[in-house]
């Protein structure tokens, strides 16, 4: 009912700043603790509303529509228990560097942290969610509540970006307050169009044997067009990390891809005279926990200036968003560098070997891989959730495209892939989405399945069921020669995926499941294909350095 002459308020405050901001969708669970923000979005009229089952799975779809976007996620939860919920998921988008807004109520201002036990209080939300977040913030003042949602979300989306929280007491919600404008005469200051360091060119332009090492900073900077310029006049080895997937197409022949973490990178590494760096994190999985051998000569372009000597020492660190730094290096460098063409030989048969090798120790999967490789289109988005397909080739083999179409879980955490292939849905509509989930992950998120049909955001979900958490398994087993906790029960699959509105079957051959996702990938409609890992076993070896890394320290 929308009364004329309606009162302004602090729910009123934060949806018209979220409008300003471009915000168009808001995730979450309604509440008694977020009631008035919900209706102040409701009336406003301009901001989608999308109901997730529970707020983990609420903060993974706003996480995956950020990653798929390049906008600013924005999800709504309840208090204490609601943004405890939500806390799992916010490490995710914390590693992932997302840009998220999370809005949580708080208890009445006059009951927060004073230990009465009002209705969701919890000890120290504030904490909580400091730990959980980049930034964590309370309001205090209900008028003051336009400049602090403005700055909550300035800092979500300044380098390094990521999730911050805002925590709004909910008798602050409906207090009316004055419905000024807050205008900013932000100082146009133009971008600082320092040279590129001599020395740094030439180094370039005398490297004989270069490599690029390319994250996800290229991504999110739109760099992608500038980055294939370079690498086509350089000639360098071209090393993805798991987030740089898709930053340059991976069917590129000098694209070894994400394997940098294998022998054969490595020995390419100690005979290479120059690293360059761009927008990458070097996580310890990709590195062997940060073991592999870099060359002295390594430059490193970061917007961020405290990535310069975090994980590898860096001889120039160039500081400044991925795209002007090579749109400035390609207007450097003389056109006339003469690659030698044996080391771009050589960079081809590494590109080959440690696809192979994969191959040989997961059949019959690489046939699976290079199905769907050829089944879907360029621009599907692929999310894998953490799996041990995922895992051991879902991450490497399949070929990425095109940017923002490859979406992991980056902390490591299961279950968060439904969730987020929803979040990438809903960003990108006209997208194929294709998820791989194994049994045990797929089950702490499953419910967000009915959230697909609802929000009308169909996908293929390609279900990997070995009956129990697979990877563990083996590292037990490998570890202590015994197993526990690892094997589980499951339900129908099918049933389950058909009582939500998926067409769904299970199958047990590699031709089975050409035919599956053949017909899965044409009707775009919801679908789960279950593929029985017990009829199609996948070998699986993990190096004995790191299964020693469980054993018993003498």
């Amino acid at each position: 009912m929308n009364h004329h002459q309606t009162p302004f308020t602090v729910s009123d405050a934060i949806v018209k700043e979220l409008v300003q901001t471009g915000v168009e969708v808001v995730y979450g669970i309604v509440s008694i603790h977020n009631m008035p923000i919900y209706d102040a979005i409701l009336r406003e009229g301009n901001i989608r509303l999308v109901t997730a089952r529970g707020e983990s799975g609420a903060v993974n779809m706003a996480d995956a529509y950020a990653r798929s976007t390049g906008k600013l996620g924005v999800v709504m939860t309840s208090t204490g228990a609601g943004a405890g919920n939500a806390a799992g998921s916010l490490t995710e988008t914390w590693n992932s560097s997302t840009p998220l807004l999370h809005i949580t109520g708080e208890a009445d201002a006059d009951y927060i942290r004073t230990d009465q036990r009002y209705i969701h209080e919890s000890k120290d939300q504030l904490k909580m969610m400091d730990g959980a977040n980049k930034q964590a913030y309370l309001l205090k003042r209900p008028k003051q509540i336009t400049p602090f949602i403005r700055q909550a979300i300035q800092e979500a989306i300044s380098i390094p970006t990521g999730p911050v929280t805002v925590s709004i007491p909910t008798n602050f919600q409906n207090e009316i307050i004055p419905d000024n404008q807050l205008v900013e005469a932000k100082a146009t200051k133009a971008e600082r169009d320092e040279a590129i360091p001599t020395d740094v060119i030439k180094k370039i332009q005398e490297a004989k044997r270069p490599i690029i090492w390319v994250g996800k900073g290229v991504i999110a900077s739109g760099a992608s067009d500038d980055l294939q310029t370079f690498v086509d006049l350089i000639q360098p080895a071209v090393i993805t990390s798991e987030s740089g997937k898709g930053s340059i197409p991976e069917n590129h022949p000098l694209c070894i891809g994400n394997f940098a973490a294998t022998p054969q990178v490595e020995a390419l590494l100690k005979t290479s005279d120059l690293l360059l760096s761009i927008g990458t994190r070097f996580r310890g999985e990709e590195t062997y926990n940060w073991m592999l051998p870099t060359p002295e000569n390594h430059i490193n372009i970061d917007a961020d200036p405290h990535a310069f000597n975090r994980n590898f020492d860096t001889l120039y660190g160039l500081v400044g968003d991925a795209g002007t730094m090579l749109r400035r290096l390609n207007q450097s460098l003389d056109k006339n560098i003469s690659p030698d063409p044996s080391y771009v030989d050589e960079i081809q048969s590494v590109r080959k070997e440690v696809r192979d090798q994969l191959r040989c120790t997961i059949e019959p999967y690489g046939d699976i891989a290079d199905i769907m490789r050829e089944l879907m289109s360029p621009d599907t988005i692929l999310v894998r959730d953490v799996t041990l397909p995922a895992y051991t080739w879902g991450n490497k083999l399949i070929d990425i495209y095109e940017p923002k179409t490859s979406m992991h879980a980056t902390g490591g955490g299961i279950g968060q892939g439904l969730p987020m292939a929803i979040g990438a849905k809903i960003g990108q509509k006209e997208k194929p989405v294709v998820l791989i989930a194994g049994d045990g992950g797929f089950m702490v998120n499953a419910s967000e399945m009915i959230t697909a049909v609802q929000e009308d955001a169909p996908m293929t979900i390609l279900l990997f069921d070995d009956g129990g958490y697979g990877i563990l398994r083996y590292l037990q087993e490998a570890a202590y020669g015994r197993r526990t906790s690892v094997d589980l029960k499951n339900p129908d699959f099918v049933m389950m995926a058909e009582s939500m509105g998926f067409e769904a079957e299970t199958v047990g051959a590699v031709d089975d499941f050409k035919k599956s996702l053949e017909t899965a990938l044409l009707s775009q409609k919801p679908s789960m294909i279950v593929i029985d890992m017990h009829a199609l076993p996948m070998e699986y070896e993990e190096s004995e350095a790191y299964i020693q890394s469980f054993r018993p320290k003498s």
